[in-house]
């Protein structure tokens, strides 16, 4: 079973969104003075990448 792009962007998609929840878990959870804001702003770019990745399942 080899892995095509759709396969390939799946993936990619679920990667980012655990990654995603992983830095807003952190951002709120471990460290709670201003860098937990730098964490959760990232965990929000992982998800709307991972919203990107997935819009372009089928389309390339």
């Amino acid at each position: 079973m080899g892995m095509n792009k759709n396969t390939v962007l799946g993936w990619a998609t679920l990667i980012m969104v655990l990654m995603g929840l992983l830095l807003i878990g952190l951002g709120a959870f471990r460290y709670r003075d201003v860098s937990g804001w730098g964490f959760a702003a990232a965990g929000v770019g992982f998800f709307a990448n991972a919203w990107v990745f997935n819009a372009l399942k089928g389309r390339v």
